[in-house]
């Protein structure tokens, strides 16, 4: 029975996905990631002197994160046990610990415990936490940050370790392993041009590489993997862009820079990167108005307003029609003149209310609309500005204990440059303390 378990085995082997046949054994293997299992580096000494702690192992899809924690396993002589964050419940996770403080008993075997998608670890952290730096050595992964998606107790108790997409000459190497491996296509040949286009459109993804090259291999004509099958087999290509996790982030702030930067090809290359992965428009128009206020504001008025028409366009129009004016749009704010003051002249005014407190409003502001309002001097001397020529009204606006403060200081950049000339001749007419402007 044991030769016919052995061969079902072998067969079931054969028949897994090539990205499972080829995942590493050792770390000579390991494809990648030499910052940590280098010579000198500081996991691979730990893994030699068999003292590696609890860490979390965090980085983008395919970097090897699973496989690494085997090959932990592997090399310390660890007992392995892999658990899901998301499927595992705390009946599973007490069962995993008490079989781990059993095999330590009986054998001085540890136990690595190994934890997929460990932001998500909720329920069975108390379990889990009393054991971490003892009976078991824990293991996680993630594609999240964890400082802001990981259990604090338990972050706390665990070192990070950050995994790096694969460079594509890395990739490659991987791939030509594959080709000759018998645990692999045994043999299999395929052009250069094939490997390296393969390569540089996994994006850093091993186990896409490797789930292209079978595809490929699939598709080849006459026994050899060229460039066309090469393309037949990434024709749907899936874009590193997770709405709920840190790459939705990073490629949000790079849009957002890019335009501030005055780029408009890059700032366009952004916003389809959003549209094509599948993200919401909507909340890249949201974006748009924000930062036509924001990063653009008075320097080009017309800013805000092509923002919104965009958003009301987008209504009128959905996809794939939508993408015209957000283009527009985008190209707008890219090119156009640049100023912060809306979001200075916001947070200066803001920063005197905390430090001086709700001031009392000056009598002339006040509204009078009873006859004891108006014997206590409210909107006494008040000055009606279209009373004046250039409807402008000389006062001083600010209540008493800030009538020196000044907000806003309009920058020189576009339109605003005119307001600045403007406000600067008012400002400079309008005394700090008229006569008669609190009766």
């Amino acid at each position: 029975m044991d030769l016919f378990e052995k061969a079902a085995e072998d067969d079931a082997g054969l028949r897994a996905p090539l990205a499972e046949r080829m995942r590493p054994r050792t770390l000579a293997e390991l494809a990648g990631q030499q910052h940590l299992t280098g010579e000198g580096h500081l996991l691979r000494a730990a893994i030699e002197a068999d003292r590696v702690p609890s860490l979390i192992f965090w980085g983008p899809p395919g970097t090897g994160k699973t496989t690494l924690a085997r090959v932990i396993a592997q090399s310390t002589g660890s007992h392995f046990h892999a658990v899901s964050a998301v499927l595992s419940g705390v009946k599973e996770l007490r069962e995993a610990v008490a079989e781990a403080e059993e095999r330590w008993r009986m054998s001085r075997k540890r136990t690595i415990l190994f934890v997929d998608e460990i932001h998500r670890f909720n329920k069975g952290r108390k379990t889990l936490l009393p054991h971490v730096e003892g009976t078991i050595t824990l293991l996680g992964a993630t594609t999240e940050n964890p400082s802001f998606e990981v259990n604090a107790a338990l972050l706390s108790r665990m070192r990070v370790v950050t995994l790096k997409g694969l460079e594509e000459h890395e990739l490659k190497e991987l791939l030509q392993r594959a080709l000759v491996d018998p645990r692999g296509l045994n043999g299999q040949q395929a052009d250069d041009a094939a490997l390296a286009f393969i390569a540089q459109s996994a994006s850093g993804d091993a186990r896409r590489a490797l789930t292209a090259l079978e595809v490929a291999a699939a598709h080849a004509r006459g026994g050899r993997i060229d460039k066309q099958a090469a393309e037949e087999a990434l024709q749907t290509k899936t874009l590193l862009y997770d709405k709920g996790g840190e790459e939705h982030y990073n490629v949000v702030s790079a849009f957002i820079k890019s335009m501030r930067a005055s780029d408009p090809d890059a700032a366009v290359y952004w916003l389809a990167r959003m549209l094509e992965a599948g993200e919401d428009p909507r909340f890249i128009l949201r974006r748009m108005v924000i930062f036509a206020s924001e990063d653009v504001g008075n320097a080009e008025p017309r800013g805000l307003q092509v923002a919104v028409a965009a958003l009301q366009a987008f209504e009128l129009m959905g996809l794939p029609e939508g993408t015209l004016p957000l283009t527009q749009a985008v190209t707008f704010l890219a090119m156009a003149p640049k100023s912060n003051t809306v979001i200075t002249t916001y947070g200066n005014a803001r920063e005197a209310i905390v430090k001086h407190g709700p001031q009392p409003v000056p009598l002339h502001l006040r509204n009078a609309p009873t006859r004891l309002m108006k014997s206590l001097g409210y909107g006494s001397g008040y000055q009606y500005p279209h009373d004046f020529e250039g409807h402008y009204a000389p006062g001083n606006h600010l209540p008493e204990g800030l009538r020196t403060e000044q907000f806003y200081f309009p920058s020189e950049s576009g339109e605003e440059k005119q307001v600045k000339a403007r406000y600067d001749e008012l400002r400079a007419r309008r005394a700090p303390s008229e006569p008669g402007e609190d009766g």
